[in-house]
């Protein structure tokens, strides 16, 4: 069987949108899956609006999401070499001719065309004339007048162009750059494409590319149009939709294992399964299973998948990209079993890790504070003796293991008559400054000693000076 070779040539004017990163994401499951080869292609031509800090932009959105390459990067403006002998061979084949028309003459003749009915194109007014090279010349091809060209689509099926709605389009420019269509056919040939899985935004391209193709003696590509990413109103993915950078989910504190497992579902399915893996991706991923339909961009479903992810992921793998979101906060943190412990304890509660940053600040901060909320319902006199009880027993006691910690709770259940709830909300509050956080046993043990017994004595100096004020 052949070595399956598929691509991703973005064009450098920009970031990576989750349209264009779910279009590598395929073409890369698919190498992989195929065991195949995958070639990162940068499409630069487009000089004016081409920059640096695009291509960049593009190579740091692939890494994050793990999408690694086994040819390129490619440039486009380094194989003008390549473009002008393949430009020479189809003028030296017939398929292809000078042509002087200006502008102006372009314009009348499409202006022509369309009064009479048909499509705004270019008349073959030099078709025939064999004119030479020279400055104010472009190249054309020689497009079949007739018959159709069929392209065989292995997700949306056989697409049927008539032929004489082709018109002769242009290969090369008078200025010698080559054209979009001229130069994907030709990377695509030379770099031994057999596998193009593209937007169908690319649909009308692709006869222009098959008569390229057939003009040089090459074999067809097998070709895979997806459909556009929507929005969920089903207009055209925005900003407002979420069309942002990759990049920026990233630091939204997305995972890049969740944005991939969602862009892949976006579009394709394997039975019902909505959570995978980035191994099961690659085991299963085929095109047969490409929808036909546009897929509908849901970020409340982005939050859900990444919210798995983060309770999947083995605690200690969370600790490195928690960090820039705590370090944003003016914490930093290291490795190790205290960052760990945090984020065992975070885990079940966070959709995002920035979620999960801002319910760990009360872990790491020096001196907490209350919330004024939380601390007029739960910090209250009827509080003080169990908060009391409970910070002497607690300092005096040396093992915060969790059924040590239950004992001494129950202890102080005891000798008050009151029930868990009555004393836990007032120790969460102490402790978190909120009236919402991960188990209460489960907080002392990790805060230990040191930071627990001055927190409860905060809480209890609070209650003592409300009190007080209002004797």
């Amino acid at each position: 069987m052949e070595k399956i070779i598929t691509r991703f040539p973005p064009s450098p004017t920009g970031y990576l949108h989750v349209g264009g990163a779910r279009t590598a994401i395929f073409n890369w499951l698919y190498a992989r899956h195929m065991e195949g080869k995958f070639v990162l292609r940068i499409e630069d031509t487009d000089i004016k609006r081409s920059t640096q800090a695009s291509v960049d932009a593009i190579f740091e959105a692939l890494q994050w999401l793990g999408i690694d390459w086994d040819d390129g990067p490619y440039f486009q403006t380094q194989r003008f070499d390549i473009y002008r002998d393949y430009i020479q061979k189809l003028v030296d084949s017939g398929h292809a001719y000078y042509c002087t028309c200006s502008p102006e003459q372009i314009d009348a003749m499409r202006q022509a065309a369309m009064a009479g009915g048909g499509k705004p194109r270019y008349d073959g007014s030099c078709r025939e004339k064999a004119l030479g090279k020279s400055e104010d010349a472009v190249v054309r091809f020689k497009a079949p007048l007739s018959g159709t060209t069929v392209v065989e689509d292995v997700i949306k099926g056989n697409i049927v162009f008539q032929n004489d709605e082709l018109d002769d389009f242009v290969v090369c420019r008078s200025d010698g750059t080559p054209t979009y269509n001229f130069v994907v056919v030709i990377d695509d040939i030379t770099m031994d494409i057999n596998t193009i899985i593209r937007g169908d935004d690319h649909v009308m391209n692709t006869p222009k590319q098959i008569l390229l193709y057939r003009a040089l003696g090459s074999p067809l590509p097998t070709f895979g149009h997806v459909p556009m990413v929507l929005g969920n109103d089903r207009a055209r993915l925005s900003k407002r939709h979420g069309a942002m950078s990759v990049t920026a989910y990233r630091d939204m504190g997305y995972l890049p294992e969740a944005v991939l497992n969602y862009l892949v579902r976006l579009g394709w399915s394997h039975g019902d399964q909505e959570f995978f893996t980035r191994d099961e991706l690659i085991k299963v991923f085929d095109i047969a299973h490409i929808g036909r339909s546009a897929g509908i961009f849901d970020i409340e479903k982005l939050q859900a998948i990444n919210a798995d992810h983060i309770q999947a992921a083995a605690p200690s793998d969370l600790v490195g990209p928690l960090k820039p979101f705590l370090k944003e906060r003016g914490i930093e943190i290291e490795s190790g079993d205290y960052a760990t412990n945090v984020i065992e304890t975070l885990q079940p509660r966070s959709k995002t890790l920035a979620d999960m940053a801002d319910a760990a600040m009360f872990y790491y901060l020096e001196d907490i504070e209350f919330e004024e909320k939380a601390a007029r319902k739960f910090l209250k006199s009827a509080a003080l003796e169990p908060l009391q009880l409970l910070a002497a027993k607690l300092k005096a006691a040396t093992d915060y293991s969790q059924e040590n910690l239950e004992d001494v709770f129950k202890s102080v259940m005891d000798e008050t008559g009151l029930k868990l709830g009555k004393i836990a909300q007032p120790v969460r509050v102490a402790l978190t400054g909120k009236t919402a956080s991960p188990g209460i046993f489960e907080i002392i043990a990790i805060l230990g000693p040191e930071r627990v017994i001055p927190r409860l004595g905060k809480a209890i100096r609070f209650i003592e000076d409300r009190m007080a004020e209002l004797s």
